[in-house]
């Protein structure tokens, strides 16, 4: 099969930088947002000012505010943040067409449902072809061209070497996995873990505490993508530690400022006022804590943060609580 034209659902920060990637590789580009400021600022300036400002985009890149429009695409990158998913999937279904591949983009798991995303598109769009694309990538430095590299996973091996092609393009470099669910549980966790490490920046509390936060933190993640069914192999790469290791070491990441704000003192509250960029660990905290426990995984940094950001805790007894846990070998 080859595709020609791609449409890409969500017009943050992230799908923005996801249609530069496919006009760059050559595919006429559709970009569907819901904001209609969004919609405007790239018609008229060539630049996504609400999510993604200072980046000119590729002239190639259309913009809608329908979904309709996008049914004749030859691929679907949803871009949604993960909360909105299946809403999402469901206004797309009427006009979507049976056999064209769709590319999950969005990391988190579902709360209530404690779905992952591609449990989500096969309840809402059954039968659709499904990948995951996961890995370390700021979207503004993806956007600008700057080199990086992530995982794309697809059960169907076929379908994702031509979609490893597909969406290759100058700066942006695939790697191919088979192990959807490992992809997804790494970008998922990794999300919480950030605001993890950001808290201990913002309480000053060093560089080993946070390389700690970030190999203990690794564990969790690994065992509960090897709980839902992943390899931890497929965590050990990219979309894994790859990612985790990104999103853990730069207030770039929404997450992990989210963190840095909490550690320096202010309330989740003041922390997201003003905020219209997601961070999707503060969105998934009490998801993946759900989910470990429904599992039977022992996640104790997740678990923690989940408590703070509900309000359960402070950051200080998390901090407290963690430390005074029982000594045991490392591998456990």
């Amino acid at each position: 099969m080859e595709f020609r034209t791609a449409g890409v659902i969500g017009g943050g920060a992230w799908g923005t930088a996801l249609a530069q990637v496919t006009a760059w590789a050559g595919l006429d580009t559709l970009l569907q947002a819901r904001e209609t400021e969004v919609v405007e600022s790239i018609t008229a300036r060539r630049v996504n000012e609400a999510f993604l400002p200072g980046v000119t985009l590729d002239p190639g890149i259309a913009v809608t505010a329908d979904l309709a429009d996008l049914a004749d695409r030859d691929i679907i990158l949803a871009v949604p943040p993960a909360q909105h998913m299946r809403a999402t999937l469901e206004a797309f279904r009427p006009h979507y067409r049976p056999g064209v591949p769709i590319v999950l983009c969005s990391k988190g798991i579902e709360r209530g449902s404690l779905k992952l995303m591609t449990e989500v598109l096969a309840e809402t769009l059954p039968g659709a072809p499904a990948a995951v694309l996961s890995g370390p990538s700021f979207a503004a430095e993806v956007a600008r061209g700057l080199p990086s590299a992530v995982t794309l996973a697809c059960a169907d091996e076929a379908l994702g070497e031509e979609l490893l092609w597909t969406l290759s393009a100058p700066g942006f470099r695939p790697y191919l996995a088979t192990d959807l669910i490992g992809a997804e549980a790494g970008g998922a966790v990794k999300n919480v873990l950030a605001i993890a490490c950001g808290i201990v920046e913002g309480r000053g509390l060093g560089r080993s505490a946070h390389a700690a936060l970030i190999t203990r933190g690794f564990a969790e993640m690994t065992r509960l993508a090897v709980a839902l069914g992943g390899r931890a192999e497929t965590v050990a790469g990219l979309c894994g530690l790859g990612d985790l290791v990104l999103t853990c070491s730069s207030p770039q990441s929404r997450n992990m400022s989210l963190g840095l704000a909490l550690g320096q003192g202010l309330s989740v509250e003041e922390a997201l006022a003003g905020k219209r960029s997601v961070a999707e660990g503060y969105q998934s905290a009490p998801a993946v804590r759900d989910l470990a426990a429904a599992l039977g995984v022992e996640m104790p940094i997740c678990t923690a943060l989940a408590a703070l950001l509900n309000g359960e805790t402070s950051v200080d007894m998390v901090i407290d609580n963690l430390l005074s846990r029982p000594l045991r070998a490392e591998g456990g």
